[in-house]
Formats: C-alpha cells, sequence, structure tokens
C-alpha cells in the first residue's frame, strides 16, 4: 500500500456539497513542499484528480500543485475538484493518496502483473463484444427494423410531442458524428466539448469522434431522425450536446467523467445519458488509497450537476452481476469487493440506473440486475431474441460514415431511457431532476419476473426490470 502522506480522509455524502469534506484540506502553506529538485520532469506525464475543500481558491491550488512536483489542468471550485498533471511517480504521495489519484497511471503501471493480465482480458472481452454486436444494415425503409422504438410506444409518442428544442441531452460518450444525416438537426456544436484532459475544450476536433462510433449508436437512440431512410429516434425535437469522455483507446478517467459532468451542470443541460463505466476498475472503493479520491471526485460532480437541474441516466453493465450481491474481486484489477464500493456513474445516488431487455421483452442474457439497484429497463437487444425474419437482435441507430447499424448491450438500454425522460423535461419545463426521475419510474410499464428464478420482486420493482419499461406514450400524456 502506497505511503498515506495526506492531512485528510474525505467522507462520501449521499447529497448537498455544503460538507463535502469531514476535515480541511491542508492549504498550500501548510503542506510540507517537495523542492523542484525532487520532481522527475522527463517521465511520462499523467493526469490526476485531486480533492480540496469546496472553494479553496485556485492560487492556493496551484502553489501546492507546483510544491509536489504537479501543475494545474483544470479546477471546479464549487467542487473542490482539481485535475493536475505530473511527471513525478510520487506525485499522488504528496498529495495524499486518498486525495489523488490518476486512472492513466494505473492503466500504465498496474499494482501487479495479475492486475494487468486481468485488465487486459476484461478489455478484449469487450472489444470482442463490441464486434459481435456490429451490423451495417442497408434497409431501405428502417423503421421495419425499430422494434425498439416500437416497444417503448416512441412512434405514438412522437405523433403528439417529437420533444422540445429547449431541453439539452448531453450525450456523455465518444462523440457524435457532426455530419451524419439523422443527427445535424440535433446536434449543438456550441454546447458541445472534449473531455478527455479533464478540461473542457470546445474545438470541434476535441469532441468528434474518432476510433468510436458508439456515442453515434447512442445519439441517434436519443433523437435521431432521418425522414429519408425512415429512421426516428426517441425524441427527434430535442437538442443535444456531444460530450466526448471517451479516449482514443477506450477508457473513461475519473477526469473526464468529472469534467463532463460539470459542463453538464455549467451549461444546463436536462437529461445526460452515460453508456460506460469509469475506468481502469469497474467498481471504486471509497475507503481505498487512490480509489477515494476517484470516488468522491465524481460523486461531488454528479451531485453538483443535479443540483443544477441534470437528470443523470446510466447503464447497468453488461457482465450479468446482481449487483446487490457483486462479485468479491474487481473483474479489470486485483482488489476486493464490498458493499460501499459501486460501478461509477451507476452507483451514485440519483442517477437513473438502466437494465437491457432483448425482443420479446425479457431481461437481456448480459445485463446487470439488483433488488434496488435498476431504477427502470430498455431495448437493449439480445442476440438470441430474434425478432421475426430478423438476422440481429440488436438495436438499431446510427454508426459512422452516415450509415446504420446494430450494436447489443445496455449501453444501447440507457439511451432509450434519457430520450424518455428528455420527453418529461420537455413537456414539464423547470421540473427539478428527482421529479423528472420519479415520472419515469411511475410511467413505466410494469415487467413482471416471469419464471425467471434469479429475478424477486413484484411487477411494480423487482431486481430485473426496476420500475418497468419505459414508456414514450406515456411521458407525452
Amino acid at each position: 500500500m502506497s505511503r498515506f502522506r495526506s492531512l485528510l480522509l474525505p467522507t462520501a455524502l449521499a447529497v448537498g456539497l455544503g460538507s463535502v469534506l469531514a476535515t480541511p484540506v491542508a492549504t498550500a502553506a501548510q503542506a510540507t513542499p517537495a523542492t523542484t529538485a525532487e520532481c522527475d520532469t522527463t517521465s511520462t506525464p499523467y493526469n490526476y484528480v485531486v480533492l480540496y475543500q469546496p472553494q479553496t481558491p485556485q492560487a492556493e491550488v496551484d502553489a501546492e500543485l507546483a510544491a509536489k512536483c504537479g501543475s494545474r489542468v483544470a479546477y471546479y471550485p464549487e467542487i473542490g475538484v482539481a485535475v493536475a498533471g505530473s511527471r513525478d511517480a510520487g506525485f499522488a504521495d504528496r498529495m495524499g493518496v486518498h486525495r489523488a489519484y490518476s486512472g492513466s497511471r494505473e492503466v500504465a503501471h498496474p499494482a501487479t502483473s495479475e492486475a494487468a493480465a486481468m485488465r487486459a482480458q476484461a478489455r478484449a472481452e469487450a472489444e470482442a463484444e463490441n464486434e459481435e454486436t456490429v451490423e451495417v444494415v442497408s434497409t431501405a425503409d428502417l423503421s421495419t427494423r425499430q422494434w425498439d422504438m416500437h416497444m417503448i410506444k416512441a412512434p405514438q409518442a412522437n405523433a403528439i410531442d417529437e420533444g422540445s428544442r429547449s431541453v439539452t441531452v448531453g450525450v456523455l460518450d465518444s462523440g457524435i458524428e457532426p455530419t451524419h444525416p439523422a443527427l445535424v438537426h440535433a446536434l449543438d456544436p456550441a454546447a458541445s466539448a472534449g473531455c478527455n484532459t479533464g478540461a473542457p475544450d470546445t474545438d470541434p476536433a476535441a469532441w468528434a469522434p474518432t476510433t468510436s462510433d458508439h456515442g453515434t449508436h447512442v445519439a441517434g437512440t436519443i433523437a435521431g431522425k432521418d425522414t429519408e431512410r425512415g429512421f426516428t429516434g426517441v425524441a427527434p425535437g430535442v437538442r443535444m450536446a456531444s460530450v466526448k469522455v471517451v479516449n482514443d483507446d477506450g477508457y473513461i478517467f475519473p477526469e473526464a467523467a468529472v469534467c463532463g459532468f460539470m459542463w453538464a451542470a455549467e451549461h444546463g443541460f436536462e437529461v445526460t445519458n452515460n453508456s460506460y463505466y469509469i475506468d481502469p476498475g469497474m467498481f471504486y472503493c471509497p475507503g481505498r488509497p487512490g480509489d477515494a479520491a476517484a470516488f468522491e471526485a465524481v460523486r461531488r460532480a454528479v451531485a453538483y450537476s443535479q443540483e443544477k437541474g441534470v437528470l443523470n441516466v446510466a447503464a447497468a453493465g453488461n457482465s450479468g452481476f446482481d449487483l446487490a450481491n457483486p462479485p468479491e474481486t474487481d473483474p479489470n484489477r486485483q482488489h476486493p469487493v464490498d458493499s460501499t464500493c459501486a460501478i461509477l456513474p451507476k452507483g451514485l445516488d440519483g442517477v437513473v440506473t438502466v437494465s437491457a431487455v432483448g425482443y420479446e421483452g425479457t431481461k437481456s442474457s448480459y445485463s446487470n440486475y439488483g433488488t434496488g439497484e435498476v431504477d427502470v429497463t430498455a431495448p437493449g437487444g439480445d442476440r438470441a431474441q430474434l425478432p421475426p425474419g430478423a438476422t440481429s437482435g440488436c438495436v438499431l441507430s446510427s454508426v459512422f460514415g452516415g450509415q446504420y447499424g446494430t450494436k447489443c448491450g445496455t449501453s444501447m438500454a440507457s439511451p432509450h431511457a434519457a430520450g424518455v425522460a428528455a420527453l418529461i423535461a420537455g413537456e414539464r419545463p423547470g421540473m427539478s431532476p428527482q421529479a423528472v426521475s420519479a415520472l419515469l419510474r411511475a410511467k413505466a410499464e410494469r415487467v413482471p419476473c416471469g419464471d425467471a428464478a434469479a429475478c424477486t420482486g413484484p411487477a411494480a420493482k423487482n431486481s430485473f426490470y426496476g420500475h418497468g419499461l419505459v414508456d414514450a406514450l406515456a411521458a407525452v400524456r
């Protein structure tokens, strides 16, 4: 275990930012400085999230970071979270390992060879899953392939209300293809930003996709519309912002997520969709060195966004876990998991968690579930649940090159719920995210457990489907 040199152990609170920290963080003047001669200035630089007391002056933050071999990349005084860059391997120790964490450094320097092997296997499995679930579709009339939209009654809802242009959905993902015919009308470049460094960058090159069309697929489900091809998403009348948090290697590090949630809060988004979990771990544990800083930084950003009126919707995950009884060891790295640990951001208070169902309306084989863990369910597809005459049971949406293709996953389920939430927000301007979330659950179509032995609870709220299948038509009535 790394040495604990911090003067603070943060306490994770469920809500509010007024007393985020149990004990004040040391100021730069109080801290024991490291001389410039002690700093490594030649090794590979990594970015870290660093915790401070909210509203700590930026000058104090800059002074402490410089004294301990780092420099500011971004600072969010409202929540007391800095993003720092450092080449020095001892930076986290100097700051305190419960105050500072770098996901990118952990990827590059895993604690053990076994941890590296576990992560490599997890990434390989994820990549293989993505490859198997993609099928480019050339059907002239794509509406015949949108079984998912019919399942949640989106066409009937769109006949009444396609969504309000006053509502913006932030797509925190790998970027949205700005020229895609289904997305041009909805994408708002002025509200878009790249967040991979931890600091927002509004250059279109920073928020446009590069190596992954995952975000483009998600965006099409939320608000896509291509009249010529007959493709329509859940809420084609709303705006979307591309908030790029996935880097070119497919990782979503804590600083990128913090930046994304803060950007959503500062720009008045009504909804965000989060079809990911934060890397490189799957579970973050607030009592562990390193994890503590990552967990608290993201928790604060999510809580702040909610206080500013943002409803955050997230995918439950594709590991087939009972999240109420998680595995004893993180699948991505070698550390124990207990009841305090959570998959971020879905495991945080106020975040709407979405499981996946296939064409037959039953839980997708891969979908995570759990009593008290799932709020609602939505179509995510399942290769074993094929629509009549179809070769794929996955969800159709926009992909690279102005094309359309299918993907399976809770990543595909979550944007259906985000789209329905956007319809609710448009129908009821100014409604709090808590109230929108409550209506999303209340208006869901109840789904009983049926014959599934692992499913527990009544139709009104069970471990597979939460409060039920999201219902777009009910949302606009």
